[in-house]
């Protein structure tokens, strides 16, 4: 376990910000030398607090605004069967995120596409063609309300 103090905690939100501020503009904010500054970020990234750095990129511009979640239940829970969908999924350029969930259904999908004919596609094509898949149910956002990527805390 991680220990924090106040510093680190107001570095990883400014970090959560803006990630691609200086040390130097975050060492103005924090009143901390650049180098402390760059010490603290290292040992951040070394222990694994932060896994890594990107941009957010606006869907609309790209022409991929069509979110889909989609609930995935497999025909059976062998760990054989787990493995493999989950090996096959994280293959799917269209699937940005996929969990492993409890309930009715084993897992749930976040998919971005440019359409419902591309969705049809990826379903037809690539999705139900996952072997040990028993049944999808799709949901479409119609608008995204919120949409963070930092956490609280």
């Amino acid at each position: 376990m991680v220990t924090f103090d106040d510093t680190d905690i107001k570095l990883l939100k400014f970090l959560q910000e803006d990630s691609k501020q200086t040390n130097k503009a975050l060492s103005l904010k924090l009143g901390l030398s650049v180098t402390a500054v760059f010490e603290r970020i290292k040992k951040l990234e070394r222990e694994g607090v932060i896994d890594g750095y990107v941009a957010k990129v606006n869907k609309l511009r790209l022409e991929r605004n069509f979110m889909v979640f989609c609930h995935i239940k497999l025909v059976q829970h062998s760990q054989d069967f787990v493995v493999r969908f989950e090996k096959e999924v994280k293959q799917l350029n269209e699937v940005l995120e996929c969990y492993h969930i409890s309930g009715d259904y084993d897992y749930l999908l976040k998919v971005i596409v440019k359409d419902m004919e591309a969705f049809r596609e990826f379903m037809v094509k690539k999705l139900t063609k996952i072997n040990h898949i028993g049944s999808t149910h799709s949901m479409f956002v119609i608008n995204e309300v919120k949409h963070e990527t930092a956490i609280n805390l």
